[in-house]
């Protein structure tokens, strides 16, 4: 698709899928708060252009595309958009989770996020594609995040090392991924290491938002500094496979 404003049209209709998008929020999307006169009729230009791309030529009731005032509904099924597969495949893994299948949940997370590509391109700065952008990376964070507990719980601790330190790098301000760098290190006989990771994100913390990291992670420095069970587990205890 090389016309940028056609694009930004089916984004904002791929992200309301099922949902009627009226003309006025199109228009704020496309145009910010610049829009020519003709905004409106551009806006049935580019519609009818994107029912031709997606074989409706006619725009008749078959068409993805409908009419519906105020404005447009692009119809999908649930198994059309991988946001929706995405999002039921995390839905999955957390049932896997709370079951303890951890095996399970570690192959659904994968699977999740096998249908990444990359940070999304924003073709506009509009509302309704500025905060599907933040939540859809919460989003994947999160599924990040779960695919490392269960490995961690499936006792891959030394294999979620490296991953991990990538991750605390490029999210500075996660306390989640901190801590769980900081198990892994841990059960893996590494408490210097461990403590010291503890103390990064103390640093990180105090300097970019004035605060101490949370009760957890207070909570899970003292354990490794007291060498007391994490996670049902001590160093002493694993295997020199893990």
């Amino acid at each position: 698709m090389s016309a940028p404003k056609v694009e930004t049209l089916l984004t904002v209709l791929l992200i309301r899928n099922n949902q009627v998008v009226s003309t006025s929020q199109l228009i704020s999307e496309i145009w910010d708060e610049r829009p020519p006169r003709r905004a409106t009729a551009a806006v049935h230009v580019y519609i009818s252009n994107l029912r031709k791309l997606l074989g409706d030529s006619g725009g008749g009731p078959a068409g993805p595309i409908v009419t519906r005032p105020p404005g447009y509904l692009l119809r999908l099924d649930s198994e059309q958009l991988d946001l929706t597969v995405f999002q039921r495949l995390v839905r999955q893994g957390r049932q896997s989770m709370s079951e303890s299948r951890f095996e399970d949940a570690a192959r659904t997370f994968d699977e999740a996020l096998a249908l990444w590509r990359g940070p999304i391109p924003l073709s506009s700065d509009g509302p309704v594609m500025t905060a599907f952008s933040v939540g859809v990376e919460e989003a994947r964070l999160e599924c990040v995040e779960l695919r490392v507990e269960a490995n961690l719980r499936l006792g891959r601790h030394r294999a979620a090392i490296s991953d991990l330190y990538g991750l605390v790098n490029e999210h500075p301000l996660h306390e989640a991924f901190y801590g769980q760098l900081m198990r892994a290190l841990y059960l893996s006989r590494r408490r210097a290491d461990a403590l010291e990771v503890y103390h990064q994100l103390r640093e990180v913390l105090r300097r970019e938002l004035g605060l101490e990291p949370g009760a957890a992670l207070r909570e899970l420095q003292r354990a490794v500094l007291t060498d007391t069970v994490v996670d049902g587990e001590q160093p002493a205890r694993l295997t020199s496979g893990r």
